[in-house]
């Protein structure tokens, strides 16, 4: 057995897994106070958004939970490539959350748009104004989506002794600056923190439609505004929603990224003269991936060479090249 790392989690693990608790106990702190607020001064209103805010800390709890999990268990060798794709897990989880959320906020906007009633405004712009101040306190804890995740060294091989040659390579170097393969970010891309910070902006974004529709309804009467703020806020929540399941789904499935490492990898190979007949390439977590890869030779040619010329990509921390000798004709 060997004793190589398979840690895959995003350079900015820990400090997400950190912000993420910090917008869960502003959250909760926020529930709590506008549920007793509400229960106190008799306002329904009040409890409804309390209410609303706790869906809100329970989808970031699950993104904060996932954090953990992953860290606590990074080296637990019953997990064959790590954590590092619980993060994704995680996201999709969210993303799902997401879109039920939009579902809801649609139809009692549409129930609201075909049976209007009375609005209290002097109630319920000052919960949407105080939703909004949570939720750009919430967003700047989170800090978006601005992390790339790097590794800190290992390297790793060994083959086998058999007719065909394979080499499990592990790199895991850091990469400091921009290199050519920085023009995909999608590759770096922490999707649990995507996930947090996307119900936190719809639910900010929410917040601003609801605000402006009251303000218009209060001003000329126009009450169809804020069942109309509704069903905007719930489409552009669903679209958001499956632009992250796509993303998340694609990873869960080890499906092959887009940009440039496949057909670099390739390059890499033949422009020796080798032929690369099958290749497997993966996300493995934030700013790691994974290949797979089969190599046919006529020249004497080990794994190792191929080790050494695929140690410089950055990105790439998991290798295993199985090397095929052919007669020369």
């Amino acid at each position: 057995m060997s004793g190589h790392s398979h840690v895959f989690l995003g350079e900015q693990h820990a400090a997400n897994e950190r912000r993420t608790w910090m917008v869960i106990v502003l959250c909760t702190a926020m529930m709590a106070l506008e549920i007793g607020g509400g229960l106190l001064f008799g306002s329904v209103a009040l409890v409804a958004d309390g209410l609303h805010m706790s869906t809100h800390a329970a989808a970031l709890l699950i993104a904060a939970l996932a954090y953990t999990y992953a860290r606590k268990h990074a080296n637990d060798p019953r997990f064959a490539f790590g954590t590092g794709k619980l993060g994704d897990l995680a996201g999709f989880t969210s993303a799902v959350i997401l879109a039920m959320i939009s579902i809801l906020i649609f139809w009692e906007a549409a129930d609201h748009l075909l049976h209007p009633g009375q609005i209290d405004f002097t109630q319920a712009i000052p919960i949407a104004v105080l939703g909004l101040v949570i939720n750009i306190a919430s967003a700047w804890l989170l800090g978006g989506d601005h992390h790339h995740g790097h590794g800190h060294g290992h390297d790793h091989g060994h083959g086998h002794d058999h007719d065909d040659h394979h080499e499990h390579d592990h790199h895991d170097h850091d990469h400091h600056g921009h290199d050519h393969h920085d023009h995909d970010k999608k590759h770096h891309r922490d999707n649990n923190m995507r996930a947090a910070f996307l119900h936190v902006i719809a639910d900010a974004a929410v917040s601003v439609l609801v605000i402006v529709a009251l303000l218009l309804a209060r001003s000329f009467g126009w009450m169809w505004m804020d069942p109309l703020a509704g069903v905007i806020g719930a489409v552009v929540i669903a679209s958001w929603a499956a632009t992250l399941i796509r993303d998340t789904g694609a990873v869960l499935l080890d499906m092959t990224p887009g940009g440039r490492m496949a057909s670099e990898l390739r390059q890499i190979v033949e422009d020796e003269g080798d032929s690369l007949v099958d290749l497997h390439l993966w996300r493995l977590g934030p700013g790691h991936m994974g290949a797979i890869l089969a190599v046919i030779t006529s020249g004497p040619r080990t794994p190792d060479h191929y080790h050494a010329r695929l140690a410089g990509m950055a990105g790439l921390s998991h290798v295993t090249v199985e090397v095929r000798s052919i007669p020369d004709l």
